[in-house]
């Protein structure tokens, strides 16, 4: 009787165990969608397209983007907030839905941290300040040099006031002590084609956005706002080469509804985290001015709570006023 009832204790507290394992084996046996906030032929949106062709044909079951591009990335993130927590739904997410919004907005109608958990995170992206070539500046000490000669003359190009672009822009004048005229735009192509011709002098975006136009010499970069100089513009100096400790990345990442079967969170980690460290695939979102990451949903979730810590002080020293 007693092996009996030990038997029947044992196989209660494996059971949990083997259905979990069943079902991230088995997971996903249907379509998985990709909510973004961006659109069609945006960037992220070709990166996300790319992660789900290869998911695809390694899960032999269709992973699908779904674009709902507006409103600071409000829509998107709603949009995958409010869905199933079923493991068939999740969240190509930004720096600015998931965090940056938090501070620029006086409400939300979702919440970053309570809707979310996260996944693992997809990559970083820098930041660069560029100019048109015929500017009379090659480094940032050049460039304050001459908004400081040349009162209010430096206007900046950038896709919005309260977006990631244009807060950079408001730091880059107040760490540099200058007047900065910042133009914002309703996006980021007009503003980049702007500096081009000469319209405005310098742009600030992310450098997935102006990888073609520094390639092909239409706009001069003068720092990235990476940690580090990054693969294939080594040649640019970090901001905080000038201003130590400055620093200031997009990023891209996974997150999913709160209430998401942990097994299809883990097994989603573990692929797209291996998926990014095939050569093939991390090569091209370098391409797109996108560093590589992966790594486990823990992982994910310090680097959140280290991102809320650094914009929360960062929007109170430019005096961003949440609206």
């Amino acid at each position: 009787m007693i092996p009996r009832i030990v038997a029947q204790i044992a196989f209660a507290l494996a059971l949990p165990l083997f259905c979990a394992t069943a079902y991230a084996q088995s997971w996903p046996t249907r379509t998985v969608r990709l909510v973004l906030s961006q659109p069609p032929g945006s960037s992220p949106d070709i990166l996300a397209r790319l992660l789900a062709e290869r998911l695809s044909r390694q899960w032999g079951q269709s992973v699908v983007v779904e674009n709902r591009a507006g409103g600071q990335n409000i829509i998107g993130a709603q949009t995958a907030a409010r869905a199933a927590a079923d493991g068939y739904t999740f969240y190509y997410a930004t720096t600015a839905a998931l965090v940056v919004n938090v501070y620029t907005f006086k409400s939300l109608p979702y919440d970053p941290r309570k809707d979310f958990v996260p996944v693992t995170m997809i990559g970083l992206s820098p930041f660069v300040l560029a100019v048109n070539p015929a500017v009379p500046a090659n480094t940032l000490p050049e460039l304050i040099a001459y908004a400081k000669s040349n009162p209010e003359k430096l206007n900046i190009a950038t896709e919005g006031t309260k977006t990631l672009s244009g807060l950079l822009t408001d730091m880059i004048g107040a760490t540099g002590g200058v007047k900065i005229v910042h133009v914002p735009y309703n996006g980021v192509q007009p503003g980049i084609l702007d500096t081009i011709a000469g319209r405005t002098l310098a742009t600030v975006q992310s450098s997935t956005a102006l990888s073609s136009h520094l390639k092909r010499g239409a706009l001069r970069p003068i720092a990235v706002s990476f940690p580090k100089r990054v693969t294939g513009l080594e040649q640019v100096p970090t901001l905080g080469e000038t201003w130590p400790g400055f620093q200031y990345v997009g990023w891209h990442g996974l997150a999913a509804p709160t209430g998401t079967p942990e097994e299809a969170i883990r097994r989603f980690a573990r692929d797209l985290d291996a998926l990014l460290k095939e050569p093939e695939v991390a090569a091209r979102l370098v391409e797109f001015g996108v560093v590589p990451e992966g790594g486990t949903p823990e992982a994910m979730g310090e680097f959140l709570r280290q991102e809320h810590v650094r914009w929360s002080k960062l929007v109170k020293e430019i005096g961003v006023v949440p609206e």
